[in-house]
């Protein structure tokens, strides 16, 4: 199999590395994450004006017509640089949602402005009691005259303090855990009834959790056929799920790099600490992980675009829970390498430890997909 970049990938690959360099520092990255925003809107901009956030559309609604391998080059720069900005959130869940089972009127007046950064989007589809599973939704959709009512409560939505529009999954029949039943609506987070309470989370970017009280939505918002978006829901989260570990990818090879910098300068007794075989083989099994997880990265960006397929769904299980398992030593071993100074606030090892552990929840943590390819296996 050859593995080169092609030209269009390399330059990709070269802006988004000179982008993140030149505007994201560390030290403007905590400013970002103290504002009201919880990211920078001009970098976010920026993306935008260069056709980042277009990368994953058709060209014909505006976009680059890139795929999975083009998303990864992206997600490892931006976990490279802790960029903030809800680019998996916006552009690869709500807007591959948007671009799945949106009208050709939705798509023509939405995802131009998606694709061009122009519209943010939310995806809402967790709550209190669900647990990563999907299928497990208690907020209620009501028919009416004009359209649909929604009353329920959502749980730690990725950047809907923010978000022009949000997705929102509602149960339309059946009990709280059915298969069937579920709708995806559109939701204006400035409309009545919509009440959104913001708090940071532990690896400095925002969320907030949505509380609907008999929100009327159009039937123009309705996306898909009501009742039948549960299909597309786990689609696109595999989406995600390929684009998040290439974002993990880009995290702990900083990671690596900031250890062994620390272990090749710190000295104790008069020598480097990195002379001490102990240390040495810490850090070569962070490296094995490294290695383990760029190969899950790259299967899962191979895979992550292809026909919906039990063996699809099966190798982004196995992708996600390995680079969970991985992100979190990698974070753990760093730290405990570094000593005192990898928990220090103004470095940026810390943080890095707080997005692995924070990637390895989010789309479901390592027992969740263990569980699932075990599933998957029995299933086969």
């Amino acid at each position: 199999m050859d593995f080169k970049l092609t030209e269009e990938q390399q330059m990709l690959q070269e802006t988004a590395t000179r982008l993140v360099r030149d505007a994201y520092s560390f030290e403007a990255r905590e400013q970002y994450s103290l504002s009201e925003e919880g990211f920078s809107r001009t970098f976010w901009q920026q993306l935008g004006e260069l056709g980042l956030t277009a990368v994953p559309f058709p060209e014909v609604l505006g976009g680059f017509g890139g795929g999975g391998v083009d998303t990864m080059l992206l997600m490892t720069e931006f976990g490279r640089g802790l960029c903030l900005e809800p680019y998996v959130e916006s552009v690869i869940y709500a807007g591959g949602l948007l671009m799945q089972l949106g009208s050709p009127a939705q798509l023509q007046d939405l995802l131009p402005q998606v694709a061009s950064g122009k519209l943010l989007l939310a995806t809402a589809f967790q709550e209190p009691q669900s647990h990563y599973h999907l299928n497990d939704v208690q907020t209620r959709a009501e028919q009416t005259a004009e359209g649909w009512t929604l009353s329920g409560r959502k749980a730690v939505v990725m950047s809907g303090h923010q978000a022009g529009l949000i997705l929102v999954s509602a149960r339309i029949s059946g009990d709280s855990r059915a298969e069937q039943g579920i709708g995806l609506f559109l939701i204006d987070p400035q409309a009545v009834g919509v009440e959104r309470r913001t708090y940071p989370t532990v690896d400095g970017r925002k969320a907030c959790d949505l509380y609907l009280d008999k929100v009327n939505v159009s039937a123009y918002h309705v996306l898909g056929e009501p009742g039948q978006a549960l299909a597309a829901l786990r689609y696109q989260q595999g989406r995600a799920i390929a684009a998040q570990c290439a974002d993990a990818l880009g995290s702990m090879q900083e990671t690596c790099r900031l250890t062994l910098e620390y272990l090749k300068t710190r000295q104790q007794f008069g020598v480097a600490i990195g002379q001490f075989q102990v240390l040495q083989h810490r850090m070569v099994d962070m490296c094995t992980d490294l290695e383990q997880v760029t190969s899950m990265a790259i299967l899962a960006a191979c895979c992550g675009d292809e026909a919906d397929s039990l063996e699809r769904t099966r190798n982004l299980a196995t992708a996600k829970f390995i680079v969970s398992r991985a992100a979190r030593n990698v974070a753990e071993q760093a730290i405990q390498l570094h000593g005192g100074i990898g928990m220090t606030w103004e470095y940026s090892l810390a943080h890095h430890a707080k997005r692995l552990v924070m990637l390895s929840h989010q789309f479901g943590d390592d027992d969740h997909h263990l569980k699932a390819y075990a599933a998957f296996l029995d299933a086969a």
